[in-house]
Parts: C-alpha cells; sequence; structure tokens
C-alpha cells in the first residue's frame, strides 16, 4: 500500500494486519471500520486518531462474527461422531439457544455483524448487478425438512436441480434435511448419468429419515463415490433447532436471524421458486413470495412453479388461493403447477424474471 491510498468509508475485515508492512502515516482511513483486524497496540491507536472505527476481536465464542467467508458443510460437521455429536455446528446452536430470550445486548450485536457478514460473503458468491437481481440464475427450492430420502418426492426433486444445474441454474436450499437436502443432492450430481443417481439414491435411502442412525455416514459415502459435484447454496438458520445442515451444498450461508435468512432465501432468487410439499413453513414461504411478486417490492417478479397437483389443489389447496390472489397482476401468467420435472424446467426457462 503506497503513499496517499484511500480507505476511506470502506470496511477492513478479519485480516491480520501484523502480516503486512504498511505506513499508515500515508494511507486515508477517516470513517475506515477495522473489523476483528489483529493489529499492534500502535498500529490501533495511531488508526483510532485518524479517524478509524476499531472493532476488537470478540473472545469466548464459538463463532466468528467478523468471519469473511461461508460455511461448509466440513467446518460446521468438525467434531461429529455418529451418536456423539460435539459438531462446531451444535456447539453455535447451544450458544445461541442459551442467549435466545436474554437481551444480552452484546451477544445480539455480535450476532447481528455475523449475520451481515454472511450476507457480505453471499453477495460475493452470487453476485449482484446494478438492478438488485443475483448474478448468478439463483432457483429456490422449499418443502418440507421431513421428507424422506424414500419419498418420491425427495427423488423428483432431486432430478429436477440436477437438470435445472445442467441448464446453468444455480439453486438454492433451506439447507437442512428433506426437500431441502434433495435440492443440494440433484445440484451435485449434475453432469453425472442417470444411473450415478439412482444408485447414490439407493445409498442415501439406507438411513431415510435425519434422526435415523446413520444419516451423516450414507451422505459421505455417496461423497465419497461421487467426489465431485456441481456448486450449489444452502441458506439455514440456528433459530428453529438443530437440524444437520445437509452435506451437499458446497456453499452454507448459515444466519442467528431467521427473518434475515428468509428474506435472503426468496429475495436472491430471482428465476423462481418451486415449492414442493411441505406444511408451514413451506406455506409461510408462498405467500411470503406471492406477496413480493404482488407488491413487486424486489422491483422484480419471478416465476412460482408448485410440485404436486394434487397436493396442492386437494391436500393443501394453496395454489388456488394463490392464482385468485394474482389476477390482473403481472406475476399471474408467472404461475404454474406441474408433476413433471421437465414441464417445471421448461417453464421457468420460457419466464425469466421481469421488472415489476
Amino acid at each position: 500500500m503506497g503513499q496517499g491510498e484511500n480507505l476511506l468509508n470502506l470496511a477492513v475485515q478479519n485480516l491480520d494486519l501484523r502480516e503486512v508492512a504498511i505506513d499508515w502515516d500515508k494511507v486515508h482511513v477517516a470513517n475506515t471500520t477495522f473489523l476483528g483486524c489483529d493489529m499492534e497496540l500502535e498500529t490501533e491507536l495511531k488508526l483510532r486518531e485518524k479517524g478509524a472505527i476499531i472493532y476488537p476481536k470478540v473472545v469466548g465464542l464459538p463463532y466468528n462474527p467478523y468471519r469473511s467467508e461461508l460455511y461448509s458443510w466440513q467446518e460446521l460437521l468438525e467434531g461429529f461422531e455418529e451418536g456423539n455429536d460435539q459438531s462446531h455446528d451444535l456447539k453455535i446452536y447451544n450458544h445461541f439457544q442459551s442467549f435466545k430470550n436474554s437481551g444480552d445486548v452484546n451477544e445480539a450485536l455480535c450476532q447481528r455483524v455475523h449475520d451481515h457478514a454472511i450476507d457480505d460473503a453471499l453477495i460475493d458468491l452470487i453476485g449482484l448487478k446494478e438492478d438488485g437481481t443475483a448474478e448468478r440464475k439463483c432457483v429456490g427450492i422449499m418443502g418440507g425438512h421431513s421428507t424422506l430420502r424414500t419419498d418420491p418426492y425427495f427423488e423428483s426433486v432431486a432430478k429436477l436441480t440436477k437438470k435445472m444445474t445442467e441448464e446453468g441454474y444455480f439453486m438454492m436450499s433451506g439447507g437442512g434435511p428433506g426437500i431441502m437436502e434433495a435440492t443440494n443432492f440433484g445440484a451435485y450430481m449434475a453432469g453425472k448419468s442417470e444411473e450415478d443417481l439412482t444408485e447414490a439414491l439407493q445409498i442415501l435411502r439406507g438411513s431415510p429419515g435425519y434422526r435415523d442412525e446413520g444419516y451423516n455416514a450414507a451422505a459421505q459415502e455417496v461423497l465419497k463415490k461421487f467426489p465431485e459435484g456441481a456448486e450449489s447454496l444452502a441458506i439455514p438458520t440456528w433459530f428453529y433447532g438443530h437440524e444437520p445442515s445437509n452435506l451437499f451444498a458446497t456453499s452454507i450461508a448459515k444466519y442467528f436471524s431467521n427473518a434475515i435468512r428468509e428474506d435472503i432465501l426468496l429475495s436472491a432468487a430471482a428465476y423462481g421458486i418451486v415449492f414442493a410439499p411441505g406444511s408451514a413453513g413451506t406455506i409461510q414461504e408462498i405467500f411470503t413470495d406471492a406477496a413480493q411478486n404482488y407488491y413487486a417490492s424486489l422491483d422484480h417478479i419471478s416465476p412460482m412453479v408448485f410440485l404436486g397437483r394434487d397436493y396442492w389443489t386437494v391436500e393443501k389447496p394453496v395454489y388456488e388461493v394463490v392464482r385468485k390472489l394474482a389476477e390482473g397482476k403481472k406475476y399471474y401468467d408467472m404461475i404454474s403447477i406441474s408433476d413433471e420435472v421437465d414441464e417445471i424446467v421448461e417453464f421457468i426457462k420460457a419466464h425469466p424474471p421481469v421488472m415489476g
């Protein structure tokens, strides 16, 4: 960094400034924010004198509020053993639970800073265009967390996301088990044969539910057999309890705030959301997405596709309500329902997002 370098109004995050030789007398740092950076006391005093804002490292937390990248499943699963879950993920969850209703200001600030850091890393991954949509063609899949690996809808979603990924879309899920795992699993298998997909499904079906013994081991067996997979994104939360983050997402944006997580998941999926069978959480997401389209609150309108005609018209008759709500609105023609993977893929391809 040379003479006259300008860091005005910028943020420097999670760097070790002890390892670089910088003449801070020659750097403009007024209103520059340093988040969790390691630095010598002399450097800190100089920066404060020049008008920098310094947030020191926080000790004693199981998470880093100033992290500069998304999580991986390997990081979250570190410490896990079958029948003895001492994972990093569980430690963060237990810590979160202990402060959930405490009103502790310091913990609340750390959680907010953490979630902002996840926002920042997520934007690095998906990119951001001037109109506010992601540079990647993001499509989200919503559905039940308790859907078993043996359920036909698990296979349907896996086939759908495999094909969508092969068509150049970037798949997103809520990051947990059930339909969420099927989303990331199918995306991971993109480019592989149908026989490979069938074989991998058979391995997973040996431990159908996330509370069953060998659930993670089955996923790891698939990853070992097929070590190279396509990218996808998971956006889970610690809010709803300790559900395992599925192992097929290559990037995990895990939040403390479920409200922020839900908003990010729905708004980032500008190229559409597919709603597989689910219960209260999925139905809440349907109407949140419908409201965003109704008011064009994100300045764009995206497809809403329902997977499971009988489920969404008879068992949980939400589809007709959403259609009725959309009458006279731009997004009326962006709503569809089907049981066929190919039909859903073609509908999404034919209905890119439009400005509201």
